[in-house]
């Protein structure tokens, strides 16, 4: 999220349910949860969660 002039990590998904959390308030968060402007997938494919 970027907010004051700063980026800020909202925290870690293990799931697009956890994602859609993350972006409450967005009028329709699967809209966006492919931007990389709103979120930064690591570690693998969007929509891939594995176990750690």
């Amino acid at each position: 999220m970027h907010s004051g002039g700063r980026d800020e990590i909202l925290g870690t998904a293990h799931s697009d349910h956890d994602l859609v959390v993350f972006l409450e308030g967005v009028a329709e968060p699967e809209a966006i949860w492919d931007d990389p402007q709103w979120v930064e997938w690591r570690g693998g494919q969007a929509h891939e969660f594995h176990a750690a």
